[in-house]
Formats: structure tokens, C-alpha cells, sequence
């Protein structure tokens, strides 16, 4: 029988919006406790001297994870989730990934190369998570908790093909498309989102 979460980590993309996942919780009726955790030197997070790489945000999350616990997360949060979740495999209950890489090559899975233009718009922004390209193919087979995958089919960023890949590899995979949406699904389709976490975590 799979344990109820008795915390919700919300893990924001490489914005560090810690707003991005607030209309979902706020739709959500699920008993847990909400806590949305924001990326030291991103978005309205100030910077904490150390947090140097991917491995010192996994550490972030990591002390929140105190009880059976669901990791909720955005694109480069999605990557975070899953190495705490390889991490701290006894007490993630669930998954949810919204159009994420996960850690998988996306290279050959026509994805486009948002690195550019982001650094652009964002010049503030830590620059070592542009050059992170962690790679946790052959480690996905190690999850066995239900994961939840949310993807829309007009996302340049981490189209379809990237889903469909990680549905292939976690174990525990369900792969559900919003057709039309892009990159902030999550956002821009708070009631539907929400409508499927409920029913994930139930």
C-alpha cells in the first residue's frame, strides 16, 4: 500500500518563482503540509554563499524531507526532485514532473536549447546551472513510487518527447498531455493541474 504524503515540496524552475505552483496548492484539498522551497540566488530568494551546483539544491530540499513527503516540481525542479528522490527513497511518496528534462538526455529528443536566451534575460542568475547537464538515465529504474508526468504538447523547451521518454524509463510512470500548453502548464492550468495531484495522491 502506498503511503500517504504528509508534506508537499513545491520545486520551482530556474525562474525561482516560488509563486509559480501557488494557484495548484491553492486548489489542492489534500490534508499535507505545503512547503515551497525557493533556489538561493534565483528569482526572490537571496543568495546563500556555498550553493555552487545542483547538488547543493538537492542538500536544500533534502533537510524538508522529514516525513513521508511528494516532491511537486518545475522543469530544472524536476531534476532536483529526482536526485532526492534517488537520495531519500523511503520517505517520497510521489512524484509529480512537469515538463522536465529528469535528468535524461534531451539532446536527440528535439528539444530546443533555452540556455541562450535565458541567460540573456536573466544576467543576475547563477551562471554554474546553465552548464549542469546531469545525466540519470540509468538511475530512473530505481524510483518505483507512482510518478505523476505533466506535459503539453506546444512546449519547445521539453516537448512531448521528452515525456514520453521518461514514461518509458521510471517504473511507475503516467504521462498525461495538455493539449496546447507550453512551458507553464503548471501555472497557466492551475485547475486541471490540481484535479490530477488530488487524484495522484489518493
Amino acid at each position: 500500500m502506498i503511503a500517504s504524503p504528509a508534506k508537499l515540496l513545491f520545486l520551482p524552475g530556474a525562474s525561482g518563482d516560488t509563486r509559480f505552483w501557488r494557484p495548484v496548492a491553492e486548489r489542492l484539498a489534500h490534508s499535507a503540509q505545503q512547503v515551497h522551497i525557493g533556489w538561493p540566488g534565483f528569482g526572490d530568494t537571496p543568495p546563500v554563499p556555498g550553493v555552487t551546483g545542483m547538488d547543493d539544491l538537492v542538500t536544500r530540499v533534502l533537510a524538508e524531507i522529514d516525513r513521508p513527503t511528494a516532491l511537486v516540481a518545475q522543469s530544472m525542479g524536476g531534476i532536483v526532485a529526482v536526485l532526492a528522490a534517488l537520495e531519500r527513497p523511503g520517505l517520497i511518496t510521489h512524484l509529480i514532473l512537469t515538463v522536465t528534462s529528469g535528468g535524461v538526455d534531451m539532446s536527440a529528443l528535439e528539444a530546443q536549447d533555452w540556455r541562450p536566451d535565458f541567460a540573456a534575460a536573466n544576467p543576475t542568475l547563477p551562471r554554474w546551472f546553465l552548464d549542469d547537464h546531469t545525466d540519470l538515465t540509468l538511475r530512473l529504474a530505481e524510483l518505483h513510487m507512482p510518478v505523476l508526468l505533466l506535459w503539453g504538447d506546444s512546449d519547445p523547451i521539453s516537448p512531448m518527447r521528452v515525456g514520453q521518454r521518461l514514461a518509458q524509463l521510471l517504473p511507475r510512470a503516467e504521462l498525461q498531455v495538455f493539449p496546447g500548453a507550453d512551458h507553464s502548464l503548471g501555472f497557466t492550468h492551475a485547475d486541471e493541474v490540481a484535479r490530477l495531484i488530488e487524484r495522484h495522491l489518493e
